[in-house]
């Protein structure tokens, strides 16, 4: 049987080199999500999927193994990593609905990237030079952070000869010894909670320890008593942009501890960054955009002391250039500057919409090549009109780009169905 869903799997997974999920909810035929959108798999069979079937994909996933099953049954889901052994690797997450389960594959990449090959800000190579401290990947559910800290995570293998323990849920990417010993720890199967692994951890003399996640204050608590003795620990948070990550861990404590929090916090972190993914202009696919938080003078300072007019995080990172600071609003100006996604796209993804459609306003409504901020527009002629906006967002010259079989805008007749027996012979 796991042959079988093991085809079921990669049939699905040849719909098209972008998918990033698999998708198996109850009433509905088999999905996969290709560039941020859900697109029906034809499979005869699974047109629409019952109670029964997902269940039995549930059970296949987690090959029957009772902890998993009881968890799933106690608390309504459970995490866990799969493999089509020697192709792909997924991280599974089954949860219950109305009476029925319903499970989303995230397709983990072969291979961990770098820095550069991800688009990402070259100055995050900069983490792997840390001695000690938290380093925070924050953003939305499938925004790229498990992939950023296996990056970072790599590149520390590469050069250093250190000892790296992470504590995962579940394992995603897995690490070879390089330069580096690792040692990778999986909730459920080699510890309970995240807590009880970090502080293990402790006694276990790494230099590096890697937090899948920071779900409760006991951890955040552990992760800065780690940081202060001389760890460097890395870790990540479900937030929207870099000074809401730091308000949710001093809000994870007591009001009381508040500013003793405030005091250890603004000692020890040393990198927030947060990511987001946002569609190209110029055809399929997405980038990823970051804000970069650093600890220096100024921002430890209104980390202890609270942020107020004038003097916030986000007006620090707007002046921290130099120290390699960013925020959202200043990249996606940027890649509209340089064509890369629309003006619509940008707006709908900042954090400020008002002050950025200003300052893009002010660069003229063509973009980088359009009238100069202040400049009268003058009246267009017949040969001089503007063109459509999905025209102002690619090249000189580029025709639109056609949707390539598989991919969302693709009519469904391109890919024909196929039987769930044939996949299962």
């Amino acid at each position: 049987m796991q042959t079988q869903l093991d085809s079921l799997l990669e049939y699905m997974l040849a719909v098209s080199p972008q998918v990033s999920d698999l998708n198996f909810s109850v009433g509905r035929a088999a999905q996969v999500e290709v560039n941020g959108l859900l697109q029906e798999v034809p499979i005869k069979g699974l047109r629409r999927l019952s109670p029964y079937q997902t269940e039995q994909i549930a059970l296949r996933l987690m090959r029957n193994d009772r902890h998993l099953i009881r968890k799933l049954l106690k608390q309504g889901s459970v995490d866990l990593s799969y493999s089509i052994i020697g192709k792909t690797r997924f991280r599974v997450n089954i949860f219950s609905q109305r009476g029925s389960y319903a499970i989303v594959l995230r397709v983990i990449p072969s291979g961990v990237p770098t820095i550069e090959e991800l688009g990402l800000p070259l100055q995050l190579n900069q983490i792997a030079e840390e001695r000690n401290g938290i380093i925070l990947i924050t953003g939305p559910t499938g925004s790229g952070k498990s992939t950023t800290l296996a990056t970072i995570i790599h590149k520390i293998n590469r050069e250093k000869a250190y000892h790296i323990v992470t504590i995962e849920d579940p394992i995603e990417y897995m690490h070879k010894h390089i330069k580096s010993t690792i040692n990778q720890r999986e909730l459920g199967a080699d510890v309970p909670t995240f807590a009880l692994a970090l502080r293990s951890a402790l006694r276990q003399a790494p230099k590096v320890i890697l937090v899948g996640e920071m779900r409760d204050w006991e951890t955040m608590e552990i992760a800065m008593e780690a940081a202060e003795t001389g760890h460097l620990v890395l870790s990540t948070l479900h937030t929207i942009d870099a000074s809401k990550s730091v308000a949710r861990i001093i809000g994870a404590f007591p009001k009381g501890e508040e500013q003793q929090v405030r005091n250890r916090l603004s000692a020890t972190f040393k990198w927030v960054v947060c990511q987001r993914l946002v569609p190209k202009a110029d055809g399929p696919g997405r980038l990823a955009i970051c804000e970069i938080l650093r600890s220096n003078q100024r921002t430890r300072e209104y980390i202890q002391r609270g942020e107020a007019d004038g003097r916030s995080l986000m007006d620090a990172m707007n002046d921290g250039t130099l120290d390699g600071m960013q925020t959202f609003d200043m990249e996606l100006e940027r890649l509209w500057l340089e064509r890369a996604i629309s003006k619509d796209t940008a707006l709908s993804y900042a954090t400020n919409m008002p002050n950025l459609a200003l300052r893009m306003s002010g660069v003229g409504e063509g973009g980088p090549d359009g009238a100069e901020a202040g400049e009268p527009e003058k009246a267009a002629s017949p040969k001089d009109q503007k063109p459509t906006q999905s025209a102002k967002c690619a090249p000189s010259g580029a025709q639109k780009p056609k949707p390539r079989k598989g991919e969302p805008g693709q009519p469904s007749e391109s890919r024909p169905e196929v039987d769930i027996k044939d996949l299962m012979e």
